[in-house]
C-alpha cells in the first residue's frame, strides 16, 4: 500500500471516528429543568441548585477576589475570559452550537454534572432511569467534579467529594 493510501484510509478513519463520537444532544437550559424539578413532592431540586454555589458560580468572577486574581495573571475580565468561564458556567464550558436554551449567566447549571438534556428531558423517558441514560443523562461522579476542582484552579485548596456532595444534595424523593 503507497504512502498516500495509508495517508487517506487513515484520515478516512479519523474522519469516520469523530462523526461517530459527535454530540447528539442540545443543552436546554435550567428554566427547562425547573418545569418538572420544583415542586416539593419530587425534592425541588431546581431551588436547591439556584440558591447553591453552583448556580452562582458566574457571580463570584465579577467579585473583587476573582478581579485580583485575574489582574495577577493578566486576564482583563473573569466573566468573560474562556479559562475563567469553562468552569463558572455550562455555557463557558460547552460548545455554542448546542446551547439551545443555556444561558452564560446560569452559571453551573443542572446539565454540566446531568449531561445535555434534550434526549431525556421528556417525562416518558424520565420515568426510567436506564431510559435516560439511554438518552444521554449523565449520572455524575467524582472525576467529573474534578474537571473543574482540581489545581488548575486558582483559588484550588483542596476537593473532599463526600463534603462537596452533601454540599450540592438535590435528591427526588419521589425516585427513592
Amino acid at each position: 500500500m503507497s504512502s498516500k493510501s495509508l495517508i487517506f484510509m487513515m484520515s478516512l478513519l479519523f474522519f469516520a471516528g469523530s462523526t461517530l463520537i459527535a454530540q447528539e444532544y442540545d443543552y436546554i437550559g435550567a428554566a427547562k429543568c425547573k418545569m418538572c424539578h420544583n415542586k416539593a413532592a419530587t425534592g425541588q431540586q431546581y431551588k436547591i441548585w439556584s440558591e447553591g454555589p453552583h448556580a452562582n458560580a458566574m457571580n463570584t468572577l465579577s467579585g473583587d477576589q476573582a478581579k485580583a486574581i485575574a489582574a495577577e495573571r493578566g486576564i482583563a475580565d473573569p466573566a468573560t475570559d474562556a479559562s475563567c468561564i469553562k468552569c463558572h458556567s455550562t455555557a463557558g464550558g460547552t460548545d455554542e452550537a448546542f446551547h439551545a436554551g443555556l444561558k452564560m449567566d446560569e452559571g453551573v447549571s443542572c446539565e454540566t454534572c446531568h449531561g445535555p438534556g434534550s434526549g431525556y428531558k421528556s417525562n416518558s423517558i424520565m420515568k426510567s432511569r436506564e431510559k435516560s441514560i439511554e438518552n444521554g443523562l449523565i449520572i455524575p461522579d467524582e472525576n467529573l467534579c474534578r474537571t473543574c476542582h482540581n489545581e488548575e484552579s486558582p483559588t484550588f485548596k483542596g476537593f473532599n467529594y463526600e463534603e462537596a456532595l452533601k454540599q450540592i444534595a438535590h435528591p427526588n424523593p419521589a425516585a427513592e
